[in-house]
């Protein structure tokens, strides 16, 4: 069950307007949803691109050979436990 925390959080009052605009119209039930969906949204874009920078770091010529080797098993004889 996920629980909640109040927080005090100074904001730009332009973007203040803007969500309030987004409750009003119902596209969020209230400020702490619309903030909240937002910064999980944000957390989420930045933990894929540290995925992705990650990703790019791998040499890929070795990623393949490591990937090749456990296709050259040979699956005709299991051993046995």
């Amino acid at each position: 069950m996920a629980t909640t925390t109040k927080i005090a959080i100074s904001i730009d009052i332009k973007i203040l307007n803007r969500i309030d605009r987004l409750v009003k119209s119902k596209m969020f039930a209230n400020r702490s949803k619309a903030i909240q969906t937002a910064i999980e949204e944000k957390i989420s874009k930045l933990d894929k691109s540290r995925l992705a920078i990650e990703s790019a770091k791998l040499n890929k010529a070795e990623e393949q050979q490591l990937s090749e080797e456990g296709l050259k098993t040979d699956l005709t004889e299991w051993p046995e436990y």
